[in-house]
């Protein structure tokens, strides 16, 4: 909380307004589905209902921050305290996070003496940058992904369905005291594999097809996400040759990390390594993202990214190729970085399995 206010200050702002439930349970705790945290020098109030009358004061304790629990909306609660300071009020908040009808109603409910701001990811920007204590549980959280996709991989087999892949793995996650998947886990096999985002279906897994298994799990807020791909056979020298060049550009992106690097640098190595292998055309998305209390975070490690990595950023290394037809090959762990290089959460094998 002291951090964010040095950044209010460097924003010329007098007050911030958190909407976005990760950033709040970030600064405070709370772990609700309904809230509004008013944060401003001297305070900060959080706004929530009815519902969490006994959870929220029980998460904020020893934090200082005063719960409040209004009769009717949060938006028009929050905006009514901001109506009753004193004088103009320059207040931050995240244009991308709040509706124009929500703003509408903050914006009558404040009254013409707010001025409002965007808040230019200022809590984003905190969340980035992991402490000790965070950096250990992301560690904990990376090991149970690891020890799950240990006891999967196995049953990876010829008539098995996606779904049942998928299930499997979350149930195993839940079994080893995770709060559920950090997204829903990907399983995709043959030529559905060339689908980066595809959902687990009901098609059964056949002989002599690739694999993809992208999973990851909630361990006390934090998230872990890990990919891993399999051929069921015996691979041909073609898929062989890929799986490796595949894993080459990612030990090249993940070589380059380092506080201080270009985002983009990490994405070149990558992209450069699957060129010298005649791939490049098949990468279609970013090398990578931040993880945290979300599984999509800053930094992203995109095509000519300028920001610069900072020690306690934790990112995924995931480039993959993906051939309409035949199917798609991603390898991702996830990465802290540290002053002079990287640290790999993620320790499941990363050889080619042929099952």
């Amino acid at each position: 909380m002291e951090r964010l206010r040095i950044r209010i200050l460097g924003l010329r702002g007098d007050a911030i307004l958190v909407t976005h439930l990760p950033n709040i349970t970030y600064l405070c705790g709370f772990t609700g589905s309904n809230g509004l945290l008013l944060v401003t020098p001297g305070a900060a109030t959080l706004f929530t209902d009815g519902r969490y009358a006994i959870q929220a004061p029980a998460e904020v304790a020893g934090t200082g921050i005063r719960v409040r629990i209004p009769k009717s909306g949060l938006l028009g609660e929050a905006g009514a305290a901001l109506r009753g300071e004193r004088g103009k009020q320059r207040v931050l908040f995240p244009p991308a996070k709040v509706s124009v009808a929500q703003f509408q109603q903050l914006r009558t409910a404040a009254g013409p003496r707010v001025l409002w701001r965007s808040d230019a990811n200022a809590v984003e920007d905190l969340r980035a940058v992991k402490d000790a204590h965070e950096l250990e549980e992301m560690r904990q959280a990376a090991t149970l992904i690891g020890e799950v996709f240990d006891e999967i991989v196995g049953l990876v087999q010829p008539g098995i369905t996606e779904n049942e892949i998928a299930a499997e793995a979350e149930y195993r996650m839940r079994r080893k005291g995770a709060l559920g998947p950090s997204f829903e886990s990907i399983v995709a096999a043959g030529p559905r594999s060339a689908l980066p985002h595809a959902r687990p279906t009901a098609r059964p897994i056949g002989k002599n097809e690739l694999v993809v298994l992208d999973l990851g799990a909630i361990l006390r807020g934090y998230c872990s996400d890990m990919t891993r791909t399999v051929f069921v056979g015996r691979a041909p020298r073609k898929i062989r040759a890929w799986y490796h060049a595949v894993l080459e550009a990612q030990l090249a992106a993940i070589d380059v990390l380092a506080a201080g690097v270009k985002a983009g640098d990490v994405d070149a190595a990558a992209r450069r390594t699957l060129r010298r292998h005649g791939l490049a055309q098949a990468f279609t998305h970013s090398t990578g993202h931040g993880l945290g209390l979300e599984v999509h975070e800053i930094p992203r490690l995109a095509r000519g990214d300028s920001a610069r990595l900072a020690a306690g950023n934790v990112v995924t290394i995931e480039p993959g190729i993906y051939i309409e037809g035949v199917g798609g090959i991603r390898i991702e762990d996830d990465v802290a970085i540290g002053e002079r290089g990287g640290e790999i959460l993620t320790r499941a094998t990363k050889e080619f399995l042929e099952l």
